[in-house]
């Protein structure tokens, strides 16, 4: 039966996510279970399709995306897939009328990181973390306000601005492995080599920006999706804040990370600020 190899499909997005991204995992039980599990088939998703770009360096990695990428227009075509996160993302893909032009961006995001490009410019800067970030958050957005055109088109703006922050929190966490291991600086007009306190406090400056403007659609999300999508703006922004006390060169010879007991306590606190209707 077709449902038996969806449910199995939809588990192993979930198995994805929980294997890939504690963190992000952790937010995703937060949620109403009614849209759990399609969470779940967007970032199983859009993680496969990051893993053959950032971790496949054995092999073909034009041929393995090529591949993925036909697999999904087929699965978008066929409403199925052999491959079980594929066919767990045509389903939520269908079921909340997601645009078609959030995944081709997705994928030309995706395509930027295969080869020898070293260092973005501020319109490929741009271009990149809308379509690496900014149209997974409008995805989930779908998934968030089940489909309410209306509701979507008031929230998407702070659903991008989210997406960019979470991003570029990761770029900044990041940037040793990025430079080092797979020759790639994100931020415009950045020396890596010399990063200093100034460049430093301009991208910190940014991203507490992106977060501002992601609160403000935080608030106004439906019940379903509100607890879970505040838990992950607190432990990014806590992360942001480990970033900020941390001197750039410590930040380029370490991953800064936020300890489990931290998390279970950002956890705590945000459950709490979600009961007082704080947030």
């Amino acid at each position: 039966m077709k449902a038996l190899f969806d449910t199995l499909s939809h588990h192993c997005s979930r198995l994805v996510t929980e294997h890939y991204s504690t963190s992000f995992s952790m937010a995703t039980k937060m949620l109403g279970s009614s849209i759990r599990a399609d969470i779940h088939n967007i970032y199983g998703f859009v993680r496969f399709a990051d893993e053959i770009v950032d971790s496949f360096h054995d092999y073909d990695k034009l041929f393995l995306f090529n591949k993925f990428e036909q697999d999904l227009w087929e699965a978008l075509e066929h409403k199925i897939s052999l491959n079980p996160i594929l066919n767990s993302f045509q389903h939520t893909f269908f079921k909340y009328n997601i645009p078609l032009h959030l995944v081709e961006s997705f994928l030309k995001s995706m395509r930027m990181d295969i080869g020898d490009k070293i260092k973005l410019n501020q319109k490929e800067y741009k271009d990149y973390i809308y379509g690496s970030a900014d149209v997974v958050g409008l995805m989930c957005l779908r998934v968030f306000v089940n489909g309410n055109e209306e509701a979507y088109q008031k929230l998407q703006h702070s659903a991008m601005a989210l997406g960019s922050a979470f991003q570029k929190v990761n770029f900044l966490r990041d940037l040793k492995a990025d430079y080092e291991q797979l020759n790639r600086s994100y931020f415009p007009d950045v020396d890596l080599k010399a990063l200093n306190q100034e460049n430093k406090d301009r991208i910190i400056a940014e991203i507490e920006a992106d977060f501002k403007a992601g609160f403000k659609g935080i608030v106004q999300l439906p019940p379903q999706a509100k607890f879970g999508v505040y838990t992950a703006y607190k432990y990014y922004h806590k992360l942001l804040q480990k970033l900020q006390k941390t001197p750039p060169l410590e930040i380029k010879s370490t991953r800064i990370r936020v300890s489990n007991y931290q998390k279970f306590g950002l956890l705590a606190s945000s459950y709490l600020n979600y009961k007082l209707k704080m947030v």
